[in-house]
């Protein structure tokens, strides 16, 4: 089965080649779309430089990452952020999960690339709620068939929480599954100010799941900021 790997930039220029170093070592078939949101650092011709399908859209995670599930040929779709590398095997992995009828998608276990304690404490918070509510953010790398993607519609024009909601309605199809091998994402959303990110999660998570729009969650978190 071919993988289309979907990724959202904006002003992403010093991850793409590490990206495109992940993407080496993995089995064939896939291809790499980009859908760039206006970068002004060159992320969109690095990115066709290193072999990557670049597609332009309206800046926003959901919004670009329809743009380019648009023109991806694969059956499987993987929407991956360009700061969160992929371990050794991931396609493999994601083709023989698929290859079972009852499952429909999933995502990644997820690991920081930093290995303090802060890391570890975010990484257990992220595992539990997963655990406990089936629920995971985009950072975990979410993967499904392309026919599932279409009927819940893609991931829409929400500012935020675009990921989350799309988790959720992948569920309604069939079965989700959390790979056991990590993505090692970037800490730097929370690097400078660990303790206000997470009461901001937090708050962002129950103000949405009491039925907040998103438009005003988004206005105390970016969630496409460099």
């Amino acid at each position: 089965m071919r993988i289309s790997v979907i990724m959202p930039t904006l002003n992403e220029f010093a991850n793409l080649a590490a990206r495109a170093h992940d993407f080496d070592a993995q089995s064939d078939p896939w291809e790499w779309i980009v859908a760039d949101g206006g970068s002004s650092d060159g992320t969109a011709a690095r990115a066709a430089a290193l072999g990557a399908r670049v597609v332009t859209s309206a800046p926003g995670r959901g919004l670009q990452l329809d743009t380019g599930t648009r023109v991806a040929s694969g059956e499987i779709v993987l929407f991956l952020h360009a700061d969160t590398a992929l371990p050794h095997g991931a396609f493999d992995a994601i083709r023989s999960l698929l290859g079972k009828a009852e499952i429909v998608g999933g995502n990644f276990a997820l690991r920081f690339d930093e290995r303090t304690t802060v890391a570890r404490i975010f990484e257990t918070i992220y595992r539990l709620r997963q655990r406990a509510f089936g629920t995971y953010f985009g950072d975990s790398a979410i993967f499904t068939r392309r026919a599932v993607y279409d009927a819940i519609g893609g991931f829409g024009e929400a500012p935020i929480m675009e990921d989350y909601a799309f988790s959720v309605a992948m569920r309604e199809h069939g079965r989700v599954v959390r790979l056991p091998l990590a993505v090692i994402t970037s800490a730097r959303r929370y690097q400078r100010r660990p303790i206000r990110t997470l009461w901001t999660w937090i708050s962002i998570m129950t103000l949405y799941r009491l039925g907040v729009a998103p438009g005003l969650l988004a206005r105390f978190y970016r969630p496409n900021g460099p």
